[in-house]
C-alpha cells in the first residue's frame, strides 16, 4: 500500500488533486485508515495510469469519470482516436524542431507555415458573407461579430497556440470550426428553448456564485465545483457539447468583445476573463 503522498511522488500529481479526484468520485482509494490517511494498492494505482493517460489526451474530468464507470464504452477506439491527434501534434513538433535545428546551424529559413491562420480567417468571412441572419441571431449584430474576429486576429498568435493545443495543428482547428460554423444556424434553433425555461435562472445563480470575488484562484477546489456545476447544467440542457464547442465558449469568454462586455457588466469588471481562466483550468484538469 502506497500513502497518498507516495502516489503524489510516484506521479507528480499533487496531494491537493488527488483528494480532488477522491471528492468527485473519480479514484477513490483502496483504503481509508482510522486516522484519515488515504492507502492504495497496486490494483488502484493501474486505473489512476488510465485516468492520467486520459488527462494527457486532453479528456474532460467529468467524460473520464462516465468512461471509467461504463463497462460499454470502447476504450479502445477512444485511444485510436486521440492517438491520431497526439501524431498530428508529434509532426507538428518535429517540422519546428527541424525549423530550430536549421537556426541554430545558421541557416537561414524563414517560415510561418506552422502558424499561418489566414485559412481560418477566410472561413470566417466565408460565414458572414452567407449568415448575415445567423450571426445577428447569435452574436446581436454583424458589427459584434467583426468585433469579436479583430480580436482574435489581434491576439492571432494565442489563438493559434490554443488551436495546435486542442487540435494538433491549424488545419485540422480549421476543418473543426467549418464543420462547428456549418452546424452553427442549426444549434442556435436547438438552443432557444433555453431563454423560455429556468436555465437562465440557474446559470446566472451559478456565475454569481462563480464570480463573487474575483481575487480567488481559479484553480481552487471552490472554483473548479461551481465551474463543474454549471458545465453539468449545459450538458444537460444542451444534451451534450462537442469539444470543439467547450473551446469555442471558452475562447469566447476571453476574446469575444461581446461576451466580455455582457458578463464584466452583469458580474463586475474582470468577470469574463475569470470565467474563461477558470474554464480553461477545468478542462486542463487543475493543473497549477
Amino acid at each position: 500500500m502506497k500513502t497518498v503522498k507516495q502516489v503524489s511522488q510516484l506521479t507528480g500529481i499533487s496531494v491537493r488533486t488527488l483528494q480532488y479526484y477522491d471528492e468527485i468520485g473519480l479514484f477513490k482509494p483502496t483504503k481509508v485508515t482510522v486516522s484519515g490517511y488515504r492507502l492504495y494498492d497496486a490494483a488502484a494505482l493501474e486505473i489512476l495510469q488510465q485516468i492520467l493517460l486520459f488527462r494527457e489526451l486532453h479528456f474532460p474530468l467529468k467524460d473520464i469519470k462516465a468512461i471509467m464507470q461504463d463497462p460499454q464504452y470502447d476504450k479502445n477506439d477512444a485511444f485510436i482516436r486521440q492517438q491520431k491527434l497526439l501524431e498530428a501534434k508529434r509532426d507538428r513538433l518535429n517540422d519546428l524542431l527541424a525549423l530550430l535545428n536549421k537556426l541554430i546551424k545558421g541557416e537561414k529559413s524563414i517560415s510561418f507555415k506552422e502558424f499561418d491562420m489566414s485559412e481560418y480567417f477566410g472561413l470566417l468571412k466565408g460565414f458572414r458573407n452567407n449568415h448575415e441572419k445567423d450571426i445577428v441571431k447569435i452574436w446581436g449584430s454583424v458589427d459584434k461579430f467583426d468585433q469579436t474576429v479583430d480580436k482574435i486576429k489581434e491576439n492571432e498568435e494565442r489563438a493559434a497556440k490554443a488551436a495546435i493545443q486542442f487540435y494538433g495543428s491549424i488545419d485540422n482547428y480549421t476543418a473543426a470550426m467549418k464543420k462547428y460554423l456549418n452546424e452553427l444556424p442549426k444549434k442556435a434553433q436547438n438552443l432557444n428553448h433555453l431563454i423560455s425555461g429556468d436555465y437562465i435562472a440557474k446559470t446566472a445563480e451559478l456565475m454569481k456564485k462563480l464570480t463573487l470575488d474575483l481575487r480567488k484562484d481559479v484553480s481552487s477546489n471552490e472554483i473548479q465545483c461551481i465551474v463543474g456545476e454549471w458545465v453539468d447544467l449545459v450538458k444537460e440542457e444542451t444534451n451534450g457539447l462537442k469539444n470543439n464547442d467547450w473551446h469555442l465558449l471558452t475562447e469566447g469568454f476571453l476574446l469575444d468583445n461581446a461576451l466580455i462586455e455582457a458578463n464584466d457588466k452583469m458580474y463586475g469588471k474582470g468577470a469574463s476573463n475569470f470565467i474563461g481562466k477558470a474554464l480553461k483550468v477545468y478542462w486542463n484538469d487543475l493543473k497549477l
